[in-house]
């Protein structure tokens, strides 16, 4: 299954959240009981949980790819079902690998396609990848929503992840219930207004979206609709 959690401050050093970024990666034991992973520097924490699948070792996150153009970093929940074919595109593409792991296939589509790479992937999926050149973190969910991924803003840190107990370890976040939600749950759930929580200020990525979060804030997009 595997969890990801995360957050970004453009404003304040986060290099010595460790321990907060410990915490919340921990409470998601359960979704990735094999193996964690951090990765950690002044305007980034990124926390993994891992149920191990595929490739033990060529598999560990948060992935870490480095080019003479950037850094990019990924933390991922899902299955890439297209993961050969996009592999033997980006081979032609110049691309090489190290592992079997369609977290590296991801990692190294997004780096050749950008933004784009959500129109070329079949699957479920929820992942989160820095780019430390520009300083900007993307985030897509899978066409219907079937891995989750939520999110939020507090004194001007995003903060996100698979569950929202893990964004409630973040300091500061006091979880509120949303009366809305609360209604929807009761009266139609699980449905529930896409992008909605029961908590106040408590956010998810819609569906067959993608997020970026840089110092503009926060931009969403729709990527695909199931009835044009």
């Amino acid at each position: 299954m595997c969890g990801l959690v995360g957050f970004v401050n453009y404003k304040k050093d986060v290099s010595s959240y460790k321990n907060v970024l410990c915490n919340m990666t921990e409470s998601l034991q359960k979704r990735g009981p094999d193996e964690l992973g951090y990765y950690i520097n002044d305007n980034v924490a990124l926390g993994h949980r891992r149920l191990i699948v595929i490739d033990p070792d060529g598999g560990k996150q948060p992935m870490i790819e480095t080019y003479s153009y950037g850094e990019y970093v990924i933390v991922y929940n899902g299955q890439i079902y297209n993961a050969n074919e996009l592999r033997n595109i980006l081979k032609e593409n110049g691309f090489s690998f190290e592992s079997h792991s369609d977290t590296e296939v991801l990692l190294k589509a997004f780096v050749h396609f950008g933004k784009d790479v959500v129109n070329n992937l079949n699957g479920v999926f929820a992942f989160a990848i820095w780019n430390e050149n520009k300083k900007e973190l993307f985030m897509a969910r899978d066409h219907f929503g079937v891995k989750p991924l939520f999110y939020t803003i507090k004194d001007d840190c995003f903060i996100f992840s698979s569950e929202i107990k893990a964004i409630a370890c973040y300091p500061s976040i006091e979880l509120t219930i949303n009366k809305e939600g609360i209604g929807e749950l009761f009266g139609i759930g699980p449905a529930h207004t896409s992008g909605l929580t029961v908590f106040k200020n408590i956010f998810e990525v819609k569906p067959a979206s993608f997020l970026v979060y840089n110092n503009d804030g926060v931009h969403t997009s729709k990527y695909w609709k199931l009835i044009n």
